[in-house]
């Protein structure tokens, strides 16, 4: 924690525990891209708190912001529906496990459907 006291256009440290007064560097965390070989994915179509909608949410996946958009944009071709990104899991609209999960084993995942 640093004390900081505002001395005209200069700013001074009075008291600094340990770093730098700038973290963001180490607020940033990496985030692990996994092959696909190497994930477990669950594949669950579900209704609860979506207004009666189904939506096949995915999860399990650990990849990069980035490398997961790209995956999604594929599998909502694939399935012909929207779909969105939420906490890492992704959310295709309607029921389409069968057709998730034989995307996904193409691609190299490993890929389970649970729930009923």
């Amino acid at each position: 924690m640093a004390a900081k006291h505002n001395l005209g256009d200069r700013k001074r440290i009075s008291y600094q525990e340990f770093g730098t007064p700038d973290n963001s560097e180490a607020l940033q965390r990496g985030t692990r891209d996994l092959p696909p070989q190497q994930q477990d994915i669950r594949i669950q179509a579900t209704r609860s708190g979506r207004k009666g909608k189904t939506v096949t949410v995915l999860t399990g996946f650990q990849h990069n912001p980035e490398s997961l958009t790209k995956l999604l944009k594929q599998l909502k071709n694939q399935c012909g529906s929207g779909g969105t990104i939420k906490e890492n899991n992704l959310e295709i609209q309607g029921d389409h496990k069968q057709k998730l999960r034989e995307v996904l084993l193409s691609l190299g995942y490993k890929a389970k459907i649970s729930g009923g």
